[in-house]
This record gives structure tokens, C-alpha cells and sequence, in this order.
């Protein structure tokens, strides 16, 4: 048997604009701040800075990739996609992730080892001050977007959690990648400072390696948390659970196997029932039971648009293929 669609669709639609508005402000305070860290790395000479600059481009680009991935995710099914294309924002993540590492960690490594070999005094300390506090302010206020979506969302209370647990990559992708914005920022002031106030370049040039680090830890964290949801990621165990609750819930079964789920996208659950119905259960009553089951799922879990159910007794006796 099987069920599609969902009465939800207009949440799910604002729980999406949502998602662009977080990917928005993060682009917004990303493009800004790559200007004023390349001009502020060219007045100071100062390496760390100049990895936060690269850092801050590759964060742009990478807003650009998640917009793309939350557009090509909403495109309807058709013949060669009959499940939708929502993986697509899983895909691009992905990338996102693989650009950070190369692309900003990468070259923040390149940039520190470079400048440990031939290193460069500061010329001016003044500017890259007064552009990594702009930068801090810009990154906490995107943060904070990221931060307050994250707390909106239903799910476990722990911060950490609801992150770890979030099936939105363009939610838990900029909430990290903000978070490596504030941690490069702290160590780049602390870079430089050290730098300046010892007239010790090395110090600014392992600042530099350390934000290398940072941006290379938080990419393989993006890789391990898309990787999961790209090869089919099951509902969290919470959900199986309460499914597993309504369906034995229902006086016209008399067993379940446990219910098999996977994403087809943040908002988009595809799950597949084996229910057998007690003994002298009617077909007619079987198929009332497949309504009041699907329909109790969808209530209490929303994402779950697409519902497979194989009912054996009904099948059994006979009684039609699919209502």
C-alpha cells in the first residue's frame, strides 16, 4: 500500500525560506568581510589575516553552492527522479565541505608553512585590528541567525545535539562554518598581537597554520555529518520509535516489523511498513486501519511524506493490491 503527499506543505515551504534566510546572512556578512581582510592583509603584511581573507572568499563561494543545493533540492520528481531531488542539497554540501578543506584550510596551511620558511615582519597592526573586530561583529550576527534557527526546530535541547541530529546541511554547514569564522578570527588576533609584541613573525605565520587547522577539522566534521544522510540516513531513533508506538497502537494489528526509514531530503522521510493484521480483520477494515495509521504518522511527523505499507493479510486474502 502506499500513501504520498503531506498537509504540511506550507510549513515545510517556511521551514525552507528559513533555511535560505540563515544561508542569506551568512553569504551577506561573508562577501563584505572578504573585501576589508584581503585590504587589511595588504596594509599588514600579516599572514594570519591573509588566510582569514581566503577563508572568508571560500565561505562565500560556499553560500553560493548551499543556495544551489536548496534550489535544485525543491525541483519536483519526474521519470528519472520519482522520489524528488532533495539529496541534491546533500550533494552540494558535500562539495562544500571538500572546498573548505582545500580551499580554506589548504591554502591557510600553504599560507603559514610559506611565511615559517620566509617570514615577513608586520608592517601595520593597526588595520588588521580594526578589521577582525568588524569581521567578529559581522560572523557573531550570523552566528546568531544560524544559532536561533537551530533553536526554533524541534529536537533534543542540547545545543550540540540539535546540531549533530539536524538533517538540513545548509543549517548545520553555515552553524559550523560560522563557528570556524569566530575561532580563525580569535587566532588570527592572537597572531598577531603575539607578533607585533615580540617583533616575531613565526608567531603570526603559526597563527596562520592554526586556522589551516581549524577550517580542516571542521570540513572532515561537514564531511562525516553529509556523508550519512547522502547514502540514506535514517530517521532519527526518536521517530522510529513513536512510529513503531502508533502502529502497534492500532487494535486491527497484531504485528509490525520494525519500520524502515531513510531522507530523501531535510523534510522529506520515505518510510517503509511490514504489518500483519489480526485473524477476521475484513479487507474493508484493513484498509481503514492503512488510513488511520498513515494518517496518525503524518500528524505527528510531518517530513514523512511517502508511506509503504505491505499489510500480509490483506495481500493474503486477496483483497487488492495497493488502496
Amino acid at each position: 500500500m502506499r500513501a504520498q503527499g503531506s498537509n504540511s506543505a506550507s510549513g515545510q515551504a517556511a521551514v525552507v525560506s528559513r533555511s535560505r534566510t540563515v544561508v542569506y546572512a551568512a553569504m551577506a556578512a561573508n562577501l563584505g568581510i572578504t573585501a576589508v581582510k584581503f585590504g587589511a592583509a595588504a596594509l599588514s603584511g600579516s599572514s594570519a589575516m591573509l588566510s582569514e581573507a581566503i577563508h572568508s572568499a571560500a565561505d562565500t563561494g560556499n553560500q553560493l553552492l548551499l543556495l544551489l543545493g536548496l534550489a535544485r533540492s525543491q525541483l519536483p520528481p519526474d521519470e528519472s527522479h520519482p522520489f524528488g531531488h532533495g539529496k541534491e542539497l546533500y550533494f552540494w554540501s558535500l562539495i562544500v565541505a571538500i572546498l573548505l578543506f582545500g580551499v580554506g584550510g589548504g591554502m591557510a596551511l600553504y599560507q603559514g608553512i610559506s611565511h615559517l620558511i620566509t617570514p615577513h615582519p608586520l608592517e601595520s597592526a593597526f588595520w588588521a585590528y580594526i578589521v577582525l573586530a568588524v569581521a567578529g561583529l559581522f560572523e557573531a550576527c550570523s552566528f546568531s541567525v544560524a544559532i536561533r534557527e537551530l533553536v526554533r526546530r524541534r529536537g533534543p535541547q542540547p545545543l550540540w545535539q540539535r546540531v549533530h541530529l539536524s538533517k538540513d546541511p545548509s543549517l548545520y554547514t553555515t552553524f559550523y562554518e560560522d563557528l570556524a569564522a569566530l575561532l580563525g578570527l580569535a587566532v588570527a588576533f592572537a597572531g598577531i598581537y603575539l607578533s607585533h609584541r615580540f617583533h616575531d613573525p613565526h608567531l603570526d605565520a603559526g597563527a596562520s597554520i592554526l586556522i589551516g587547522v581549524i577550517l580542516c577539522v571542521v570540513a572532515l566534521t561537514l564531511v562525516y555529518e553529509t556523508r550519512g544522510l547522502l547514502i540514506g540516513e535514517s530517521a532519527s531513533p526518536e521517530i522510529v520509535a513513536s512510529i513503531r508506538a502508533i502502529v502497534d497502537a492500532d487494535p486491527a494489528v497484531r504485528a509490525a516489523r520494525a519500520p524502515l526509514t531513510m531522507h530523501l531530503g531535510p523534510l522529506d522521510v520515505l518510510l517503509n511498513l511490514d504489518v500483519e493484521f489480526e485473524p477476521g480483520v475484513s479487507a474493508r477494515e484493513q484498509v481503514a486501519a492503512v488510513a488511520r495509521i498513515e494518517d496518525a504518522i503524518r500528524r505527528r511527523h510531518p517530513a514523512i511524506r511517502r508511506i509503504f505499507i505491505e499489510a500480509r493479510r490483506l495481500s493474503e486474502e486477496g483483497a487488492g493490491g495497493d488502496p
